[in-house]
């Protein structure tokens, strides 16, 4: 890609002699011709221009193409399209053709056309700060900005805040509008190389999400992404925001775009088109259950089930704040969120049929829904402790088989949890009733009686961890001083036993 490049202060362009000084370097060790890669500002037009006419004085064979690939301007400015992030391509192009041998001014001639070909749109949360100074322009919380530059300039348009799938939207339509004179001529069955590039301040998630987004809008009007980079490419400070580039593409150019280098920065992407390449699949569906499996001994009537599990996910949701607020102190802040997010799958569940009267197969099929859609560590504890207690209630659905099968789950939750009683985790509260429902194992037990003794001592459990220090989960990373409320993951599970217990007492009425 490049041979040289030359570096001025934050947003300034370089002096004269240090750019006659690299021009000089790189003849020095025995180029042809050296070409000058601007982008379109003034301070580079003039400086890089007035190295090349005093090289040229010299003897030296320079020749400097102009880049303006922004699309914000729908009316042409004098000074005319801004360089932005486009460039990078030009680069490559430039570098590739000159690697493959071709003479200087043809080189120059072709990167021009390739430029006219090619264009940029910047989105931003907010400006960048020049080390020193205040940021370049101020926006709401509820704003972008549209259409910026790359040294914190504000760019033609301030929008409301959207989702990244409307953003997108908004760019490729400013980007391609017929109306707008700095448009890229992309139309449905053009071919493109997409860049989605980091200005500054994103993280490499959001950058991926903005790709996604691209990718899928492209597509969506027919446009085949023949090549896709993403990553920070030309970055302004630390600017939170991205930019978008569009450049038509034959396969002769994707050659050169395709050829080798050993610029450290370049992505290894795929040489192979984007559009129509296999991007996910169907995940594979369970193996079906064997008959003696799914010949369920002692059903639990399905509309006792739904009464029951109703309850659980109410509670869960009218708990969803007052958990975040206990987890905002010893953990991320999202178990009200999480806990709330597994009521919601149950109840969409529900809504699709009756539930499996079979207690094995109920609590097999909650733990798989509980596993691919609650999330966390949560979703994955759940789902191991009704795996496990599914497995004792295929024999048998007694009073026995049910204090077996909490057993069997919170032996399952302290193997691969790492968890113990007095940790300060959700075990915690399960452990306690757990140690109440032995009594179903003796004969003449009852129901209610029992469950309620197992609640009480449930909660009584889930309030004691507030004294707890944390061993386990990642409240076990926070100072003790800092825990002084119950574990968010106890107080739900023991919240969870009290709706089973009082959905049965109703039905009991």
């Amino acid at each position: 890609m490049l041979t040289g490049v030359i570096a001025g202060a934050v947003f300034t362009s370089p002096a004269v002699g240090s750019i006659l000084a690299a021009i000089r370097a790189v003849a020095q060790a025995g180029t042809a011709g050296t070409l000058l890669i601007v982008k379109n500002y003034t301070g580079d037009r003039l400086n890089f221009g007035l190295a090349r006419e005093q090289a040229r004085a010299e003897g030296l064979p320079v020749e400097m193409v102009v880049i303006g690939d922004d699309s914000a301007f729908t009316v042409l400015k004098k000074a005319g399209r801004r360089g932005l992030c486009g460039t990078v391509l030009i680069h490559k192009v430039a570098g590739a053709l000159a690697e493959a041998g071709v003479g200087l001014e043809e080189i120059a001639e072709r990167v021009s056309e390739v430029a006219k070909a090619m264009g940029t749109l910047g989105v931003s949360l907010s400006s960048c700060s020049v080390p020193g100074s205040r940021p370049t322009f101020e926006l709401a919380a509820s704003e972008v900005e549209l259409g910026l530059g790359i040294h914190g300039e504000a760019g033609v348009r301030r929008v409301q805040m959207a989702t990244a799938d409307e953003t997108v939207a908004l760019m490729l339509d400013h980007m391609t509008d017929p109306s707008n004179v700095s448009r890229v001529p992309v139309q449905p069955g053009s071919s493109v190389v997409l860049m989605v590039n980091n200005l500054g301040g994103l993280s490499f998630l959001e950058l991926g999400i903005v790709a996604d987004a691209a990718v899928r809008c492209l597509e969506g009007r027919q446009v085949k992404i023949a090549r896709a980079l993403v990553g920070t490419f030309m970055s302004a400070l630390e600017m939170p925001g991205v930019s978008l580039t569009l450049l038509l593409a034959d396969e002769p150019l994707l050659k050169l775009i395709d050829a080798d280098t050993t610029a450290a920065a370049w992505p290894h992407m795929a040489r192979a088109s984007v559009t129509g390449r296999t991007r996910s699949r169907a995940a594979p569906t369970a193996p079906p259950e064997a008959p003696e499996a799914a010949a369920a001994a002692g059903g639990v009537p399905s509309h006792r089930v739904v009464h029951v599990l109703e309850q659980v996910c109410t509670t869960l949701q009218d708990l969803e704040e007052p958990l975040n607020a206990l987890d905002r102190a010893a953990g991320d802040g999202d178990c009200g969120t999480t806990h709330s997010r597994a009521a919601q799958a149950i109840q969409g569940w529900l809504e699709q049929g009756p539930p499996p009267t079979s207690p094995a197969r109920l609590l097999s099929s909650l733990s798989v829904l509980l596993l691919e859609k609650m999330g966390g560590s949560s979703g994955a504890l759940y789902g191991l402790f009704l795996t496990a207690a599914a497995q004792p209630l295929k024999a048998k659905t007694d009073l026995a088989a049910w204090s077996a099968a909490m057993d069997a789950g919170l032996d399952a939750m302290r193997k691969y949890g790492k968890a113990a009683p007095g940790d300060r985790t959700m075990l915690d509260s399960l452990w306690a009733a757990g140690q109440e429902l032995q009594a179903w194992k003796h004969p003449g037990a009852s129901l209610l009686p029992v469950l309620k003794k197992a609640v009480q001592s449930a909660a009584a459990a889930a309030e004691a961890t507030k004294t707890m220090e944390a061993a386990a989960g990642r409240a076990s990373y926070i100072s003790s001083a800092r825990l002084d409320q119950p574990d968010p993951g106890a107080v739900a599970a023991a919240a969870i036993l009290r709706a089973i217990l009082e959905a049965l007492q109703s039905l009991a009425v």
